[in-house]
């Protein structure tokens, strides 16, 4: 006889599907199979199975929650998926916090232009680039570091005193740019260059602290990245 099982709550749940995966080590594939129960009473097993379908995916993956409400998308939205979500920001200014440990506090609770940023939000893990141009990137727009500090190569954020959203909807990406500046920038990530400025980080927001001048791009540096490839999470 199949078993039931029970998640925290005061519903029974019993074994429907199975899904098994084969694999080579290069390519994979997978097959879906129905528990039957022993004519004799004896252990259950399963069917021969028939090929897993796309459709079949759909359906589990609404089962499990795992889908995206029907939105209008925002223009500033770049992509969209249940555990993803993609935008980016026009240059504004904003308010950056420095430790009181770093070599950064003097500038701390200066306001500074920003340069237009590309946000990415998949599951609780945040990454920020910064783009060269102030308009709507493409697939193969050149992304840029961010110039700011808590980002690694890969843009990827530690979040440190960052109090993150507890949602990935579209009502939070503000939330999300409001975490990012409003926590505190502690410290330089190894291995990204974060700006060109002939005095580095520091010199770069010193000079740009309550000005009321557009962030000078020039001192963007290429992160060697496309749109494409960050919004899949890789580098090129």
């Amino acid at each position: 006889m199949m078993k039931t099982v029970h998640f925290g709550s005061n519903r029974r749940y019993g074994l429907s599907r199975a899904i098994l995966v084969y694999s080579d080590g290069q390519e994979s594939f997978a097959t879906i199979h129905e528990p039957k129960n022993a004519p004799d009473g004896g252990p259950a097993y399963l069917d021969a199975g028939e090929p897993l379908t796309v459709e079949f995916l759909r359906q589990l993956a609404k089962g499990l929650g795992q889908t995206v409400a029907r939105e209008i998308l925002p223009a500033n939205v770049l992509a969209r998926t249940p555990d993803m979500m993609v935008w980016w920001t026009r240059p504004q200014r904003r308010v950056m916090f420095f430790s009181d440990s770093s070599d950064g506090r003097t500038l701390n609770g200066n306001i500074f232009p920003q340069p237009p940023l590309v946000f990415r939000v998949c599951g609780s893990e945040l990454a920020v680039r910064a783009l060269g141009e102030n308009k709507r990137p493409r697939s193969d727009t050149a992304l840029m570091f961010s110039p700011y500090w808590n980002c690694d190569g890969a843009g990827r954020v530690c979040q440190g005193s960052m109090r993150a959203p507890e949602k990935l909807c579209l009502d939070a990406m503000k939330a999300w740019e409001r975490a990012f500046f409003e926590s505190e920038f502690t410290h330089a990530a190894i291995g990204a260059r974060l700006t060109a400025h002939p005095e580095g980080f520091l010199g770069l927001w010193r000079d740009l602290a309550s000005s009321e001048a557009e962030f000078p791009v020039e001192f963007l540096v290429k992160s060697g990245d496309t749109l494409g490839a960050f919004v899949q999470g890789r580098e090129d």
